[in-house]
């Protein structure tokens, strides 16, 4: 749904955008009979096309940092899990062997979680078994070390898995940070205002130039769609779903 909401948003500035340019330049031919329509209008322009510039630079920064980011966290769970897999080796045999079956339904449940992100039931259904697993794991962690008289031992296994648990948080978390509406529908606006003066520039000249109009458009409601398709790595062209091999070639290594 979100990936057809950004493809219509792109589609409807792509249109809007080359209907502005066609309104300014109508309008610009209007004024063309007064010789000092155009006086003063190039700092106006120059502020409104900086501005929109900005924005867009800002918010296409912002995307592609959040985009990094969540390939991180992906590495950075990868790592956290193998961790406190291998400490669970420092346990005694009975616990050791129980603990690794929870470990393995508690990574099953993680790769659920993200093999299928359209399918809300199903998402739903596997963070509940993550927070099933956690619940099992730390109960029985917590039997498991009561019993034990080195607090190195305490120490060591303790944090591997709060880690575990903590990062399975900050991932959630991290798909649900985007920017405000506010900040899309104001870009949005940026571009038809701005297309409405580049239109009115162009007005000296007898016709429009199909190329530089089709051009303009096509590449603002491009960039824009590359934004949202960065800020739902899961849904469009652009993706981390590669990232989650590295979770899947754990778990073979986890039997």
């Amino acid at each position: 749904m979100l990936v057809l909401q950004s493809a219509l948003f792109a589609l409807a500035l792509f249109i809007g955008t080359l209907v502005c340019l066609r309104v300014g330049w109508h309008i610009g031919r209007e004024r063309l009979r007064d010789a000092d329509a155009g006086a003063g209008l190039g700092a106006v322009d120059g502020a409104v096309f900086g501005l929109m510039g900005l924005l867009l630079a800002f918010t296409f920064t912002g995307a592609a940092a959040r985009f990094d980011h969540r390939r991180d966290l992906i590495v950075e769970e990868v790592n956290a899990i193998g961790t406190a897999y291998l400490r669970l080796d420092l346990l005694q045999p009975d616990a050791r062997d129980d603990l690794r079956v929870l470990m393995r339904q508690y990574v099953d449940a993680r790769i659920a979680t993200y093999a299928n992100v359209t399918d809300e039931s199903a998402v739903r259904e596997a963070l509940q078994r993550t927070q099933d697993a956690q619940a099992a794991l730390w109960s029985r962690m917590s039997a498991a070390l009561k019993a034990e008289t080195q607090l190195a031992l305490v120490a060591s296994i303790v944090p591997a898995v709060n880690s575990m648990f903590d990062i399975a948080q900050t991932r959630i978390l991290a798909t649900r940070q985007h920017p405000p509406l506010a900040v899309y529908l104001m870009l949005g606006l940026l571009v038809l205002v701005s297309s409405l003066l580049a239109g009115f520039s162009m007005a000296k000249a007898a016709s429009q130039s199909r190329l530089h109009v089709v051009a303009f458009a096509a590449i603002l409601s491009s960039s824009i769609y590359l934004i949202l398709d960065l800020e739902f790595p899961r849904l469009g062209f652009i993706r981390v779903d590669r990232f989650d091999q590295a979770l899947l070639d754990l778990r073979t290594t986890l039997d």
